[in-house]
């Protein structure tokens, strides 16, 4: 055990993961994410704490996470390398090691031209394959990237990284995830995946080459409740792709929400029998009232309690 924290032990149980993610407040009022919070209590296992996403400003992902742990939540800690230099990556680092925070997700962030601080600048300072061998040194060598001299204290970090299945060329996202394997990543959280076909053949590739025993990976899945809902995923996260067949049902259905919370539980089920698949992660963006809903009907309740794993 690296962390002891609830997610990395119920994958390293081989039992099947359910996280769901959630964007911090877009000020300080923190009674938007009480009500969220309710809404996932008992239905998850970890709860992804997105880091301003799509380039909006929100609370602070550490901040965020650090009140969902003191309200009994276990987050999973998005950190991007957009807003941040190696100085700012590794103080934030230690200090939600410091506050309780187990689990991180090392990812580039969405480009900031999507968000609401357009004249703003991209740091870049490392990419996310850097950030998480970064992770990795705090970690296992209790140094800073670089450096010598011993941190005091202990850190205790669960590694994840975001992937793409179905970013172009095709055979590059299989090469590229083994990167973040070789550097140190523990787990796999994906894009939403609406077509399992596709994201089935990835997944052959990653088991071809081994990495299924080497990463955990979650599957993302997102309900799609309306064409607004499916235009501002093509808008925004222009990596993923949406059949047709998926999109007609949506538009043609009598309760379209309904029918975006039936596909999103039929998609569950394939991808919970797909080699090498250890879970999944539900965004539900302004929404998250589907995701008990979602859960109920895939059959992934009741979950496994964290002191009998």
């Amino acid at each position: 055990m690296k962390t002891g924290s609830t997610l990395e032990r119920m994958l390293r149980k081989g039992a099947f993961a359910v996280t769901a993610a959630l964007d911090p407040p877009e000020g300080n009022d923190l009674r938007p994410l009480d009500q969220q919070l309710k809404l996932l209590k008992g239905n998850v296992d970890a709860i992804n704490v997105t880091d301003n996403p799509t380039g909006f400003v929100r609370m602070s992902s550490l901040a965020t996470s650090a009140y969902l742990i003191q309200n009994g939540f276990e987050p999973i800690m998005h950190l991007t390398t957009r807003d941040r230099n190696r100085i700012a990556l590794q103080s934030d680092l230690l200090g939600a090691t410091a506050l309780g925070v187990r689990n991180i997700l090392c990812l580039t962030g969405d480009h900031h031209t999507l968000g609401n601080q357009r004249d703003a600048k991209n740091v870049h300072d490392l990419d996310s394959v850097q950030l998480i061998a970064c992770a990795r040194t705090l970690r296992d060598e209790g140094t800073l990237m670089g450096g010598k001299e011993k941190l005091k204290g202990e850190i205790r970090l669960f590694i994840g990284a975001g992937e793409n299945p179905f970013g172009d060329p095709f055979e590059f996202r299989v090469i590229r995830l083994a990167k973040k394997a070789r550097a140190g990543a523990d787990f796999i959280q994906t894009h939403p995946v609406y077509d399992t076909d596709r994201f089935r053949e990835w997944m052959k590739a990653i088991c071809d080459r081994g990495l299924h025993e080497k990463l955990y990976i979650l599957a993302g899945v997102c309900p799609l409740k309306s064409r607004e809902a499916m235009e501002s995923i093509q808008e925004y996260h222009p990596g993923i792709f949406i059949p047709e067949a998926i999109i007609d049902r949506v538009l043609t259905s009598r309760n379209s929400e309904e029918e975006g919370i039936q596909i999103c539980v039929e998609q569950i089920r394939q991808i919970k029998e797909i080699q090498g698949v250890h879970g999944v992660t539900i965004h539900a963006p302004g929404w998250e009232a589907s995701i008990p809903e979602i859960i109920q009907q895939a059959g992934l309740l009741p979950r496994p309690k964290a002191d009998a794993i």
